[in-house]
């Protein structure tokens, strides 16, 4: 996929999550302090794209591209019919675009994105240009408030970042900040992870030595325990608790190298727990060693999707293809966010139990391989 494709679709979702304000965007300054919380990150050398329909035109969905340097018309052209089509998609029928960077890089997209917005019949509400704390419409030629200088603006001290905060939707310094919220243990920790890692390992090929003396599937003593270690996993984040214990991070990991371990945990993302779900996805992507981070990091990529946070998802599926580029989940999951798919339509593949029925009397993966999961 192209680079200059969104690196963070959606806007984090806010729909039907009690307590969240509702909050005006009246002004350009309000919509420049709403852009972090709706993206999760402060943008920066980004065409950041907000759709809003109904009467009320209330926001859809928020997304972001990386500005082309230099400057390329085709790209740009791609970004742009990109861009209509997923506002057409969520039913979108006006639209504010923000473009952060020197005006040589925003500008020739902005023109693109402007005349496909407007030929697929979306009112264009704003076009703003940000740069060092200044910003400038492209719409307003009234000098008395959009001076040439620009107008400065300081989005830490508005009320509309107050209240997003308050609500819960928090603003990291940029992209790279929110990703190094999954990066790997570093020093004695990924040396203690590492060691776990082994110890995993030789106790699942123990268990499957076992299996195969007893003249059983060599894997499904493997699969079973695998499995049964991740719904435990899964009900002890949801009643509010957490692991910390190398040794059944390590064993957790190494499971869900297993398609059945995997396949059975994606069936139980019940999205009414998405926020337990997510710590727990965290976790593991954090205690994982790169060969065995494709499966948590996917499982975090769909469950950051039902949540509305796009960014995190893409984040969590870069994660995962830059250890394995052909995972096919987070390759399903990437077409999906490319696509502008909404959050609403992140159901639940299978049943445990239809997952189950599907895998028995299947080989499986090698024991304790990672690399061996699609």
């Amino acid at each position: 996929m192209d680079t200059t494709q969104p690196a963070g679709h959606g806007a984090r979702r806010t729909k039907g999550r009690p307590g969240l304000p509702r909050v005006r965007l009246s002004s350009p300054a309000d919509i420049l302090a709403a852009v972090p919380h709706l993206l999760g990150f402060h943008p920066a050398r980004s065409l950041v794209v907000i759709g809003a329909g109904g009467p009320r035109d209330r926001v859809k969905l928020g997304f972001r591209y990386d500005l082309p340097d230099p400057p390329d018309a085709g790209i740009t052209r791609r970004i742009a019919e990109h861009a209509v089509a997923v506002l057409a998609k969520r039913r979108a029928t006006a639209v504010i675009a923000v473009g952060y960077g020197q005006g040589r890089l925003v500008t020739p997209l902005m023109d693109a994105f402007t005349a496909a917005a407007r030929q697929g019949g979306l009112a264009v509400r704003d076009l703003l240009r940000v740069e060092d704390g200044r910003y400038w419409s492209y719409l307003c030629r009234n000098v008395s408030c959009c001076p040439a200088e620009g107008v400065p603006f300081d989005p830490g001290s508005h009320p509309v970042t107050a209240a997003m905060s308050a609500a819960g939707l928090a603003a990291y310094p940029d992209r790279a900040a929110l990703a190094r919220t999954l990066a790997p243990l570093t020093g004695e920790r990924a040396t203690a992870r590492d060691r776990a890692t082994a110890r995993a390992c030789a106790q699942a090929a123990a268990l499957a030595e076992r299996a195969a003396r007893q003249g059983g599937n060599a894997l499904r003593l493997v699969v079973s325990e695998g499995r049964r270690a991740v719904r435990d996993a899964i009900a002890r984040y949801r009643d509010g608790g957490a692991i910390t214990d190398d040794d059944l991070l390590a064993w957790l990991v190494i499971s869900l190298a297993h398609l059945p371990v995997r396949d059975d945990a994606w069936a139980r993302m019940d999205p009414s727990h998405r926020a337990a779900h997510l710590r727990l996805w965290t976790d593991l992507v954090r205690s994982a060693a790169d060969a065995w981070a494709p499966a948590p990091a996917a499982l975090l990529a769909f469950t950051a999707w039902q949540c509305g946070d796009g960014a995190l998802a893409s984040i969590a599926i870069e994660h995962a293809l830059a250890s394995d580029p052909g995972y096919s989940m987070a390759l399903l999951l990437r077409d999906i966010l490319d696509a502008g798919v909404p959050p609403s339509e992140a159901r639940l593949p299978m049943t445990p139990e239809e997952v189950q029925r599907g895998y028995d009397g299947a080989p499986g993966p090698e024991a304790g391989q990672p690399g061996a999961q699609e």
